[in-house]
C-alpha cells in the first residue's frame, strides 16, 4: 500500500443476464468493520475527520461524491495549506479510494440519494482513540463544486 490515497480500479462485466462490478484487487485481509453513509441531501458535508494510524477506504455504491484527502502536517494544529488530493467517485465506475493513515478526510454527495461504504482497518474503539476534527471550511470550498460528475 502507499502512503497517499490511491485508487483502486475495478471493473462491470455485462452479458445477458445482467452486470456484475468487481474490484478484484480490493483484499479484505486487515478490514475490521465497514459501514455506509447516505447524505440527507446533497448539501451536506462531512469534513473534517482524520486519523494518524487507522486507513480507510471509500467505495461509492449508488450515486456519486467528491472525497477530499489532505495531509496532515500537525495534528494539533495543521497548516491551512497541507496538500490536498481529489477525487470523483461514482457507483457507475467502480472503485475504491484508499486513504491511509496520516490523513483527514472529508466527502459530498454529488447527486441525490447517494450512498457510500466506508471500511477501516480499526474497529470503532480504536478508532475512536486516532480520531481529531477539524472545521469543514480549512481546506477546501465545499460550495465551488458541480453537484454532478
Amino acid at each position: 500500500m502507499s502512503n497517499q490515497p490511491e485508487i483502486i480500479s475495478g471493473a462491470v462485466h455485462t452479458d445477458h443476464r445482467g452486470s456484475i462490478s468487481f474490484i478484484n484487487d480490493f483484499l479484505l485481509d486487515s478490514i475490521k468493520r465497514f459501514y455506509t453513509i447516505e447524505p440527507a441531501d446533497v448539501t451536506i458535508v462531512r469534513a473534517w475527520q482524520g486519523h494518524r494510524t487507522e486507513s480507510k477506504w471509500f467505495h461509492v455504491i449508488a450515486g456519486s461524491f467528491k472525497v477530499v484527502a489532505v495531509k496532515i502536517d500537525n495534528w494539533e494544529n495543521p497548516s491551512d495549506d497541507c496538500e490536498k488530493f481529489e477525487y470523483d467517485l461514482s457507483a457507475n465506475s467502480p472503485a475504491i479510494l484508499h486513504i491511509p493513515g496520516g490523513y483527514a478526510n472529508g466527502f459530498k454527495a454529488l447527486e441525490p440519494d447517494s450512498r457510500v461504504m466506508i471500511f477501516s482497518d480499526f474497529d470503532v474503539q480504536q478508532s475512536a482513540g486516532d480520531d481529531y476534527r477539524y472545521d469543514q471550511n480549512k481546506w477546501y470550498n465545499w460550495n465551488n463544486i458541480s453537484n454532478s460528475i
